[in-house]
């Protein structure tokens, strides 16, 4: 059975490589319903769609075009696989169903948010309701090896309230860090000694989303519009409205329509907008609305003790991983890899290591 198992963690490794590619790109997960080279836009047949064995046989290269295939593929089918395995292996039966469906969430969100600062919240709120759910039959939860929590019996109503606790924890303590970092970094005001080209660009380097660009920097929509208040305000000259000057010293942008004086335009209607920029200011977060969403969901499904463990665990391997690649020193750093990090931590001893030290701490004080 392990075997099986693991070919159907594989298979389904396959198939969220699509999710991963297509989602954030706003394509569709179904058509076409055949997986395609990203390069040379050529459609695959199964027998060149076989899960590892395939990019293993090709050298990582499409076989019509030569193009490399990111090894991002191989991890994710490997990983959903061993995990998928481990699962079944270490856990009870229904515990082990819920467990392999928070790994395929887990590990759709982490490629996504790695490769493009995004966690689809569609993804985590069904999550979350799945774990509400599976909450009533298994009122332990994930029901972990070695994790005796005391105020869990058998009734799944009691599950239940547990499971929404942790939700509550999970999300509102992140939603205060993105409050606070709303409140101390929600505007960067960049300005000039020289007057800096600008413009919105569609697509820019991997990511097909529109893109404020200033100078050599490239901010995506996503990254800068988490709230219909938040705006851009350009400050300069030459203004460039669909090739056509625009007599104005500011230019307000938001997500879905940008102010020159008293008129106003949809940004779906332009052609282009470009300028020069002596003062530019961008809405910036610390953290964005899909990293409280997500450790929702993860304490949803493993209890607000896992939560509080989630955040320490992310916490610290994000320095680590900060510290020694240099990851987020100018460049983001997408948080929620190191949550799904927590979460698998958590599942595969991190519970039992919570329960003896503080089974320690409790000796430690008792006469």
């Amino acid at each position: 059975m392990g075997w099986g198992i693991l070919f159907i963690g594989l298979c389904v490794g396959s198939f969220l490589n699509v999710v991963i590619y297509r989602l954030p790109r706003g394509l569709s997960v179904n058509d076409p319903k055949r997986s395609f080279c990203p390069h040379c836009q050529t459609s695959l047949p199964a027998w060149q769609n076989l899960p590892v064995v395939t990019w293993l046989i090709q050298r990582g290269r499409c076989r019509n075009c030569q193009a490399p295939i990111a090894v991002r593929y191989l991890l994710v089918e490997v990983l959903t696989g061993v995990l998928y395995l481990g699962a079944w292996r270490f856990l009870p039966m229904i515990s082990a169903i819920l467990a392999i469906v928070l790994f395929t969430i887990l590990v759709t969100v982490t490629f996504i948010d790695a490769e493009h600062q995004l966690i689809p919240t569609s993804w985590t709120t069904a999550g979350t309701v799945i774990a509400l759910g599976g909450s009533l039959l298994v009122p332990k939860l994930l029901d972990l090896p070695g994790l005796e929590l005391d105020w869990i019996r058998d009734s799944g109503w009691v599950g239940l309230k547990v499971s929404a606790i942790g939700w509550v924890i999970g999300f509102g303590s992140l939603w205060a860090v993105v409050l606070l970092g709303k409140l101390i970094f929600g505007r960067l005001k960049m300005n000039f000694k020289e007057a800096l080209p600008w413009r919105l660009q569609e697509g820019y380097e991997d990511n097909e989303q529109l893109h404020f660009v200033i100078g050599r920097e490239a901010h995506s929509w996503d990254e800068l519009f988490y709230r219909s208040a938040d705006h851009i305000v350009v400050q300069g000259h030459g203004f460039k409205l669909d090739g056509r000057p625009q007599p104005a010293k500011v230019v307000r942008i938001h997500r879905d329509n940008l102010k020159i004086g008293r008129e106003t335009w949809k940004i779906s209607d332009l052609k282009s907008l470009d300028g020069k920029a002596t003062n530019v200011t961008i809405p910036r977060e610390a953290m964005g609305m899909g990293d409280p969403h997500l450790l929702g969901m993860i304490g949803a499904f493993l209890g607000w003790p896992a939560a509080v463990f989630v955040i320490f665990a992310s916490c610290l391997s994000a320095i680590i991983a900060a510290l020694v690649a240099r990851v987020g020193f100018g460049k983001p750093l997408p948080y929620g890899p190191f949550l799904a990090f927590g979460a698998l931590v958590w599942i595969f001893g991190g519970a039992q290591v919570w329960v003896w030290y503080f089974e320690g701490i409790q000796r430690g004080f008792s006469p």
